[in-house]
């Protein structure tokens, strides 16, 4: 590879424990960046590892000046990860992807075609979804059809963050720093001209899903508050429909105590009902509790991410610690 001029293209490729799977995708990754005969650089964003991911980012450094490495001095999360790899990337280009390898590297050259035509962020649509469980398949599709009803902006469903984006978007990227990322919901709203490729997403080369269920509902629970009032609405909803109901016995209790001087009676019948409006409150409370704690966090202005080392990098960048 030619190391004189400037980067084409940027691979951002977060990293957590993957020691089985990090020299098999540069091995791959490589392969198809050298057939594209243009200058590159793969960044690996060490998020906080604590297996050999570190050790085997630095022996490929050390190799390949092409291999850059963003070193956190914890786990921030993928969307942070993902965030400091486009924030000190240099390509005109930049495609996210991960490094288990369910992404195949291979679909570069189909991401950078459609970037070549014209269009500034090209996205991987899931055709299908290799070595997954029925749950995880059924959760996933219910939350992107979700996802896509209920928030303001027009995202498609089916796909994650492996996409490529032109250098213009991504300086935008670089000026939103809201904490709760959702990146892939991001990547619609910033608009541009936007086109989508089919992949079959294999199953993980190695090793195990980074994402657990407890993960992957806090990621949808960042997706539809970054993006919908809906659950703040639903509360407003509630609150009218339980009011018009009980005014609704209210007057029924009081026709039926004129007309025939009967009563209803019923201490279980009211204490069922106490119950269930105090759980409805607390559960929206708990909802608007949730929108307010994202404003504490914005409030704060704490960095993103800390950076407890750069390689590969230049001076100005080593210098940075924070961001």
């Amino acid at each position: 590879m030619d190391n004189v001029g400037s980067v084409m293209y940027s691979i951002v490729v977060p990293v957590y424990n993957e020691e089985n799977v990090i020299k098999e995708f540069y091995n791959r990754t490589t392969a198809v960046l050298s057939s594209l005969k243009e200058r590159y650089e793969i960044i690996f964003i060490n998020d906080g590892s604590v297996d050999n991911s570190l050790t085997i980012l630095r022996e490929l450094h050390a190799e390949d000046s092409s291999v850059k490495v963003i070193n956190f001095s914890r786990n921030f999360g993928h969307q942070m990860a993902i965030t400091a790899g486009m924030d000190y990337s240099a390509g005109n280009a930049v495609i996210i992807m991960d490094s288990d390898l369910q992404d195949p590297p291979e679909v570069i050259a189909k991401l950078v075609e459609r970037w070549k035509e014209g269009h500034d962020v090209v996205y991987a649509v899931r055709e299908a979804r290799k070595g997954e469980t029925l749950f995880k398949r059924l959760t996933a599709t219910l939350f992107y059809r979700l996802i896509v009803k209920i928030t303001n902006v027009s995202m498609h469903a089916d796909v994650g963050d492996f996409r490529l984006m032109d250098k213009k978007v991504i300086d935008i990227f670089r000026t939103v720093r809201e904490r709760h990322r959702f990146i892939r919901g991001l990547v619609f709203w910033v608009g541009f001209k936007q086109t989508g490729i089919s992949y079959i997403r294999n199953e993980r080369f190695a090793g195990e899903t980074k994402y657990p269920f407890r993960k992957m509902l806090k990621f949808a629970i960042d997706g539809i508050t970054s993006f919908s009032f809906l659950p703040l609405q639903l509360a407003m909803y509630a609150g009218a429909i339980i009011s018009l109901m009980s005014f609704a016995s209210g007057i029924y209790i009081l026709c039926l105590r004129i007309i025939t001087g009967r009563f209803i009676p019923g201490i279980a019948g009211i204490l069922v009902s106490v119950l269930f409006l105090g759980g409805i409150q607390l559960l929206f409370l708990g909802l608007i509790g949730e929108y307010i704690g994202r404003m504490y966090d914005e409030i704060k202005q704490r960095p993103l991410y800390i950076v407890q080392e750069f390689l590969g990098f230049n001076q100005k960048n080593n210098n940075e610690i924070s961001c």
